[in-house]
């Protein structure tokens, strides 16, 4: 059965395709069958306690500068219209970022939310290896 996956990540027009693994997510969804919708966070609204996102769908291929087509804009409901969203962009930890996070956790019931919210925001990859505990340390 496809899904309708619902992809929170960069621009796509921004992507290097060559090392980005969320493309590669992409292709492999797709490849599947499932459609996938792109949006990026600023496009999340909140609104009568419904989280929704404007989003095109999306279809993709691995041609360099043509990697990727965009279909017709829709407001999608992310806890009704989509079985899946991949919360997938790359920082800044600003306001914006951490407020997506928030606003993620509230489909959680309806909808796989896939990087949990509350683990990116508590345990973001690129500041989390700072931690002492998970330094490397030579054996004395």
């Amino acid at each position: 059965m496809p899904l309708r996956v619902a992809v929170q990540m960069d621009p796509l027009e921004a992507i290097n395709i060559s090392g980005d693994s969320t493309f590669a997510l992409m292709l492999g969804a797709q490849k599947r069958g499932h459609r996938l919708f792109h949006y990026l966070a600023d496009a999340l609204s909140y609104v009568d306690g419904r989280l929704y996102a404007g989003a095109h769908e999306v279809s993709v291929q691995a041609v360099p500068g043509g990697h990727f087509s965009l279909g017709a804009f829709e407001i999608l409901d992310l806890g009704r219209d989509v079985d899946v969203v991949l919360m997938r962009q790359d920082p800044p930890f600003d306001l914006g970022y951490i407020t997506a996070t928030h606003l993620l956790e509230r489909i959680q019931d309806e909808t796989l939310v896939f990087n949990d919210p509350a683990a990116v925001r508590n345990a973001p990859e690129k500041v989390w290896v700072l931690t002492s505990r998970n330094i490397c340390r030579p054996q004395s």
